[in-house]
Parts: C-alpha cells; sequence; structure tokens
C-alpha cells in the first residue's frame, strides 16, 4: 500500500518559501560557514549549502542567494513530484484529508487481511 501527500502548486511554493526563511532565521547561514571546510564533500552539493557557498565566496549577494535556495527548492519538489507520479500504485492525498487517509487505510487493511 503506498500512500503520497500533495498539495496544489500554490501552497507548495508558499511553504517552501516560508521554511526558507525559517532555516534562515535558525541559522542556515551559520551552518554553512562551519562546514566551509568540507565543501568540496559530494554531500554539501545540495539545495541551500551550494547557494550560500556562492554568498560566501562574493558571486552573490545574501537575499538574492535566499531567492535562490527557494526557487532551486521549488525546481526540486517539481522533480520529485514527476517522479512519484509514475507510480500508479500511489493512492494520493492532500494532507488535511485524514478522515479520507484513516478510511483508505481501513478499507484497505479489510482488504488485505
Amino acid at each position: 500500500m503506498k500512500i503520497g501527500l500533495t498539495r496544489d502548486r500554490e501552497e507548495l511554493y508558499d511553504r517552501i518559501n516560508r521554511r526558507v526563511d525559517l532555516m534562515m532565521e535558525e541559522g542556515l547561514l551559520e551552518e554553512v560557514k562551519s562546514v566551509l571546510p568540507y565543501r568540496h564533500l559530494n554531500s554539501l552539493n545540495t539545495v541551500g549549502y551550494k547557494e550560500i557557498f556562492k554568498y560566501l565566496d562574493g558571486e552573490w549577494e545574501l537575499p538574492f542567494a535566499i531567492e535562490k535556495i527557494k526557487q532551486n527548492s521549488r525546481i526540486y519538489s517539481r522533480k520529485q513530484m514527476t517522479w512519484f507520479k509514475r507510480d500508479e500504485e500511489i493512492r494520493w492525498f492532500h494532507p488535511e484529508q485524514e478522515t479520507e487517509i484513516l478510511e483508505y487505510l481501513r478499507l484497505s487493511s479489510d482488504y488485505f487481511f
């Protein structure tokens, strides 16, 4: 049984933007500074880190780097959804559809057991 959670694009993008702002408030800049000596590692070639590295290198201003984090996060989320949508076994719900999700689980468990 596979369940996927999805939101409409506008809602998702708003949540991504707010999450990036919160990450910055909670110290993303300081975190990236602390791993600067390890920036060559592939594990640090991720959304958030690579944009802040460009800021620290003087290539970008901080507000621009933050906007790029938001943009690249939105792009990444679209790619994830494209990949998951190929799986026809996934039953999609909005996260707030708790009643429907529980009913689906109940009906599915009756079927399987």
